[in-house]
């Protein structure tokens, strides 16, 4: 009997000492601090975006070949060299055609002699016809003389023409502004028209062009603006989609949805002044389709998940936390447009790995302020911020907020 009064005295010691062990982890958690950084709920615009992958491509690409045959005496060029229209790239050895050259304009002068000789005659021929010295049969004769040396004279200038142009097609020009490429050919080797052996490669660089296939959901948008004659801008950032390369306006849309893919194809147009933009390049392209204005904006920052949704904690007069539950719409880069929350209301940024319902919370940093507040609201031009995280490559929108 004593036993059992002493295992149950044992119990009862044991459960008083974990009761009062949980109301003093209790009060040290009422009682304690979490220390945050905040931001403020405000109201502004934001862009809607519509992210693809793209590629980089020129506006010309010229490949060079030769018109003529003959041995390459010299290379103008430095491979990778900028060269502007008209610039001389390579020089073939134009001996041969100057030759023919002046063959031509030889037998040119000579026809022409004729032909003046002819005429000359029949000028003649005329008069005495008209005194009725010589029979009709002969002047019509000489009349036809004439028209036949007009006619060697006619095939001379398509000679000497012919004999010029191949002249002028061994020295071989840069048709386009551009970048040229590694070197193709050396001096002293022998190329023929007939090869098609590629003598030098130029791709122009400024302005370059950007293609991206956008969801065919997308297109009725895009077709508005253009409608409206807006320039929709479209940024480029590198494939982390962290750093923007570039800013253009959309060129225009292909003229057919591909229905394998669902998508349309889009090509925007940059200046490309610092040739951050190189052909062939992977790049994310970002397309402002439109702007939300008067959107309740957060930082991205303040955006939790748990399995009920979205939320953040609202930082209440008491200095307390609460977790409010959000909708999330537009996203833009650091901000997010949402519903469930109001503007002027301070939620917290940072300490989320210490933050629960109900806890008290001891603010760093004043709200706002370029730290990640709401206040920066996006104006569509995507500068220091990386690209929304809603993408385009299938048949249906995102539904990963990109749109309100």
């Amino acid at each position: 009997m004593l036993l059992i009064l002493g295992i149950g005295g044992l119990v009862y010691y044991r459960k008083q000492q974990a009761a009062e062990a949980a109301a003093k982890t209790k009060a040290a958690l009422a009682n304690r601090s979490v220390p945050i950084t905040t931001a403020n709920v405000t109201t502004g615009p934001i862009g809607i975006y519509i992210n693809a992958l793209g590629i980089v491509t020129s506006v010309y690409t010229a490949t060079i070949t030769t018109r003529v045959d003959g041995q390459i005496n010299s290379v103008n060029y430095v491979e990778g060299q900028m060269v502007h229209k008209g610039d001389v790239l390579v020089q073939i050895d134009p001996r041969p055609y100057q030759a023919a050259l002046t063959q031509a304009q030889g037998t040119l002068a000579h026809d022409e002699a004729l032909l003046n000789e002819a005429r000359i005659d029949m000028d003649r021929y005329q008069l005495a016809f008209n005194r009725n010295a010589i029979p009709k049969q002969q002047l019509d004769d000489q009349i036809q003389i004439v028209k036949q040396d007009e006619g060697s004279v006619k095939n001379d200038q398509g000679t000497l023409a012919n004999a010029a142009t191949n002249v002028d097609y061994a020295t071989i020009k840069a048709p386009i502004d551009g970048r040229v490429g590694l070197r193709l050919v050396d001096p002293g080797n022998i190329v023929t028209a007939a090869g098609g052996t590629p003598l030098v490669v130029i791709t122009q660089l400024q302005p370059i062009t950007v293609i991206f296939s956008v969801a065919e959901d997308y297109l009725p948008q895009i077709q508005k603006q253009l409608r409206q004659g807006n320039k929709m801008s479209v940024d480029a950032f590198d494939r982390n989609q962290q750093i923007k390369l570039a800013s253009g306006k959309l060129l225009t849309l292909d003229n057919q949805i591909d229905t394998t893919t669902g998508t349309v194809k889009l090509k925007a147009i940059f200046a490309n002044s610092d040739i951050s933009l190189f052909p062939n390049q992977f790049v994310n392209a970002r397309l402002l389709v439109d702007t939300q204005e008067n959107a309740t904006l957060v930082p991205a920052a303040a955006i939790q998940r748990n399995a009920q949704g979205a939320f953040v904690y609202v930082v209440k007069s008491n200095q307390t936390a609460a977790i409010q539950t959000v909708t999330i719409g537009t996203t833009d880069g650091g901000n997010a447009a949402v519903q469930g929350v109001k503007s002027g209301d301070v939620i917290a940024i940072t300490g989320f790995d210490k933050l629960q319902d109900g806890v008290k919370v001891s603010v760093q940093k004043p709200a706002g302020e370029g730290n990640g507040s709401a206040n920066a609201s996006s104006s569509g031009d995507g500068t220091g911020a990386s690209p929304a995280s809603n993408t385009s490559g299938g048949r249906a929108p995102s539904t990963g907020g990109n749109r309100p």
